[in-house]
């Protein structure tokens, strides 16, 4: 049984609340954050370790068992009220419910302190100077405080792509230039067309 997908829905958004107010309660906003970033690590490990995904979601361990292990494996590698959280989730059968849990906290998150998760894509790496030039620019254009994660894409000829929630904003040179090319084909083809019949006019003056 592979863990659930990423898509928050009603279970999460319970679960992702009441670890919510536990954060909070415990330490602000910075522990809110710290929190998100320890569950949003262990999803990742989960994605990209299929043992340890099998581990999580699987029907055929044993509660008592996977408990064991979970402590085994996390103790002092994440904060207590994260353990505890895992081992709530493992005796209610919702380990693998994480990742819509973890995507449902930083929806919760974002809208608590106005904040935008926004994934900036370039061609070639870029310093911290310019990453941070993006992000005013678009708090200034969305009214939000954006968190920037940069992805190099070798794809791309140049400029920038950004991904905020659902929303791809294409700025990246090869969309231009595929912009270019449409409207230089459609523009031709209008001048062609105007020139044939120029040509069938010139003709049927001659003619005349």
């Amino acid at each position: 049984m592979p863990l659930i997908e990423s898509k928050p829905d009603a279970l999460a958004a319970v679960y992702a609340q009441s670890l919510f107010e536990l954060a909070h309660e415990q330490g602000g906003q910075e522990a809110v954050e710290s929190i998100g970033g320890e569950i949003e690590d262990i999803v990742e490990l989960a994605r990209a370790d299929a043992g340890f995904s099998e581990f999580l979601a699987s029907r055929v361990l044993g509660v008592s068992k996977r408990e064991a292990t979970l402590r085994t494996i996390l103790n002092e590698r994440c904060s207590t009220l994260v353990l505890h959280f895992l081992l709530l989730l493992n005796r209610k059968g919702r380990l693998s419910h994480l990742p819509p849990i973890s995507a449902a906290y930083d929806q919760i998150v974002q809208e608590r302190f106005g904040r935008v998760e926004v994934d900036v894509y370039t061609a070639t790496p870029i310093d911290g100077a310019q990453l941070a030039s993006i992000r005013d620019k678009l708090a200034d254009a969305i009214g939000k405080q954006p968190v920037m994660h940069p992805y190099t894409d070798p794809t791309m000829m140049g400029g920038l792509k950004l991904r905020i929630g659902d929303q791809l904003i294409d700025a990246s040179v090869a969309t231009r230039l595929q912009g270019m090319r449409e409207r230089l084909l459609n523009r031709g083809g209008t001048t062609i067309r105007g020139r044939a019949n120029d040509l069938l006019d010139d003709n049927a003056s001659s003619e005349e």
